[in-house]
This record gives C-alpha cells, sequence and structure tokens, in this order.
C-alpha cells in the first residue's frame, strides 16, 4: 500500500471511529469517566485528521499556481 493510500485508510478510518465516538457522547449513557475518555481519544483522532487535512492542503496549494516561482516547490508523487 503507497502512502496516499495509507494516508486516506488512515484518515478514514479515524474520521469513522470519531463519528462513532460522537453518537456515543450524545447518547448520554456514558459515564463521567468514560465520557472524559472518549472526548480525550476524540481529540487525539481530532487532531490526526487535522494533520492529514494539512497536508493536503500543502500539496493543493503547490499545485494550484504553477507560475508562481515561490510555489515551484519539488513534488514527490506516492504512486
Amino acid at each position: 500500500m503507497n502512502e496516499k493510500s495509507k494516508q486516506k485508510a488512515g484518515f478514514e478510518q479515524a474520521l469513522g471511529e470519531l463519528e462513532t465516538l460522537i453518537e456515543q457522547l450524545e447518547s448520554g449513557e456514558l459515564s463521567l469517566d468514560q465520557s472524559l475518555k472518549q472526548f480525550k481519544r476524540g481529540v487525539e483522532l481530532t487532531r490526526h485528521c487535522q494533520g492529514i487535512l494539512d497536508q493536503a492542503q500543502q500539496v493543493v496549494e503547490q499545485l494550484i499556481d504553477p507560475d508562481d516561482e515561490s510555489s515551484a516547490v519539488p513534488f514527490e508523487s506516492s504512486d
């Protein structure tokens, strides 16, 4: 599996887990201790997903303006 596929799988998996955590928290059926643990995990997943999105944004910004010399950064495709 290449890096791009790993990132997509990692993002999709983390997002799915985050959605499940949100449903559990919203249900109101967890104890306070369980809720805090789930909330902590949700913060970790959110940061992970944000990191992947930030990397994707950098790639997009490099590709948007190919005429701008300041954006002419070597891009290594992991296809």
